[in-house]
């Protein structure tokens, strides 16, 4: 089993072996390519993204800069929207469903390195994958961790650290992230807090 294959079994690996360091730095060039395109060209951003990730559904939009380590680990569905600053790093594989959108400044680490000093500076790392449902809104400035696992319909808040798996239908905030309470159909009417719709068209079928 070489490194590259070890890496995405979730196996201790290093990362300078197997050609690993040449698709990084392959994926830096498009990368590179991305975050300074010109804004006009939108129609390019679109081609550029669709060949950074390994799989991507329709209306797929990730505003620049972005980041990550080889981008053929990631696969997002339909309707995939991030704000500016995401980060993912793929070494493991981050799967991400339909709907979904992440606010400024999402990361997304799959990646770690072991704790022991001795174990560390051998120069292994590994990667975990993370997986987010469909209906999902990652809030500003969130750190998702390596091994989570978010379920559909969730709603993590601004500045969370999620070290560990999230449920369906839930909101969840705070360092470590913990669910504070249920989404439930009360909640359809509401735009922000308290501040109910004013319009009759925000319900989608």
């Amino acid at each position: 089993m070489n490194q590259r294959e070890r890496m995405l079994k979730g196996l201790p690996y290093k990362a300078s072996l197997d050609g690993l360091k040449e698709d990084r730095l392959e994926n830096k060039k498009k990368i590179y390519a991305y975050n300074n395109l010109n804004p006009d060209k939108i129609e390019d951003t679109k081609k550029i993204i669709k060949n950074i990730l390994g799989k991507t559904g329709e209306n797929v939009y990730i505003e620049q800069p972005f980041h990550c380590d080889y981008g053929y680990n990631i696969e997002v569905g339909n309707n995939f929207y991030a704000n500016y600053n995401c980060i993912m790093l793929d070494v493991g594989k981050i799967t991400i469903g339909e709907n979904v959108m992440l606010a400024p400044n999402v990361s997304i680490y799959t990646a770690g390195h072991p704790i022991h000093p001795d174990s560390r500076n051998s120069g292994y790392e590994y990667g975990i994958s993370v997986s987010i449902g469909n209906n999902v809104w990652i809030g500003g400035n969130v750190v998702i961790n390596p091994g989570v696992n978010i379920g559909d319909n969730v709603v993590i808040g601004s500045g969370s650290v999620v070290t560990k798996d999230i449920p369906a239908n839930m909101i969840a905030v705070g360092n470590p992230c913990k669910v504070i309470r249920e989404i439930t159909e009360e909640d359809r009417k509401y735009y922000y807090k308290d501040k109910i719709f004013d319009v009759d068209d925000y319900i989608v079928e």
